[in-house]
């Protein structure tokens, strides 16, 4: 059983596309590891939204989650996250309502401030330069809200006549998400839970720590802070294992820093790679992020990270090239985690 100090075990799930595998793929892939997830215990399932990003497929994390939350029947499903100022709030308050009808209870809308692509891509998104610029999060955030029933319109605001359909069902859960302080002095402030890409913005974890648990005003929905940390996880049998899996994201960070972004590229393709040592130097600073090894070495890591943080839950996301080794690191965490479903799942294959 997990111990009451123990961060709650999530799944952050980026849709991969490994090379030489149909786009398609990857995305039943997400379903397949959703229904996976769920039966080994893991306590939320979250999708995120990026666009033009060829080396993961995840433009639009509300209509894989209706897939995701019909494949599954206990784990919590949500958005990690869309991205606010690529949309209209009402057009968001509408599709998650929809998803809590389908699936109630268990819908979280998680919420992020950046583009989740390149200018171009944001662009097309808000169809307007004026859209680019400055930071109108805030303002966003409350008319979703007053949407959903949390908030209100003042009296002379154009759209306070509207109805986010259907409205006999609350709005979801919803959190703020960031790479940075900001998010996480606006999720304390508001009262609303918090999730840090650590997964891509470690430096900053601490400080954006430190500034949810300080600036946290209890609310009706949240009474407690409770602090998220997505990870980047790779777990095998051995370290040695897991580090062979890991070379998929390595060149893929070496690659991402060229500014090419391509399908994720199997460990034989890394091996064959002609590493320059600049390249090997960052990857061994890119390491110092991540969670790689056995199932000791990577909770062990976790949990450190988790203490310090004073995190009440940590969200992983695995990239690896083979769809059958990322399921079997899952599985590993869960075992490693006591989830107990995995005990159950090997007794009866």
């Amino acid at each position: 059983m997990l111990s009451k100090m123990e961060p709650l075990l999530s799944v952050l799930d980026l849709t991969p596309w490994p090379a030489g595998t149909a786009g398609a793929q990857a995305v039943r892939n997400t379903v397949d590891l959703a229904r996976h997830a769920d039966g080994l215990g893991f306590h939320r399932y979250w999708l995120s939204e990026h666009h033009n990003l060829p080396s993961i497929i995840s433009p639009t994390p509300e209509v894989l989650l209706a897939a995701v939350g019909a494949a599954t029947r206990r784990i919590r499903i949500g958005s990690g996250g869309v991205m606010l100022p690529n949309h209209s709030p009402l057009r968001i308050a509408e599709a998650f309502r929809v998803l809590e009808s389908l699936y109630p209870g268990r819908v979280d809308l998680g919420l992020g401030r950046a583009p989740g692509s390149d200018g171009r891509a944001a662009l097309a998104l808000r169809r307007t330069r004026e859209r680019m610029q400055g930071d109108d999060f805030p303002e966003l955030l409350d008319e979703l809200l007053a949407y959903g029933g949390r908030g209100e319109f003042p009296p002379e605001h154009p759209f306070r006549t509207l109805r986010a359909l259907p409205d006999d069902v609350a709005l979801p859960p919803v959190w703020i998400l960031g790479s940075s302080d900001y998010g996480a002095r606006l999720a304390g402030r508001r009262g609303m839970g918090y999730g840090f890409a650590h997964h891509f913005s470690a430096q900053w974890v601490d400080a954006a720590a430190q500034a949810y648990h300080a600036n946290f005003r209890p609310s009706a929905e949240t009474p407690r802070p409770h602090l998220i940390l997505t990870v980047a996880a790779v777990c095998a049998e051995t370290d040695a294992a897991a580090d062979h899996l890991a070379t998929t994201i390595d060149l893929a960070w070496v690659r991402r820093a060229r500014g090419e972004f391509r399908p994720l590229p199997s460990p034989e393709e890394a091996a064959a790679h002609p590493w320059t040592p600049g390249e090997r130097e960052s990857v061994e600073a890119n390491r110092e992020n991540l969670f790689v090894g056995s199932p000791a070495t990577v909770r062990a890591g976790i949990l450190r990270l988790a203490a310090r943080t004073q995190a009440a839950e940590v969200m992983v996301t695995t990239m690896t090239w083979d769809h059958t080794a990322r399921r079997h690191s899952y599985e590993l965490l869960a075992e490693a985690w006591g989830l107990g479903a995995v005990t159950e799942l090997r007794q009866a294959a």
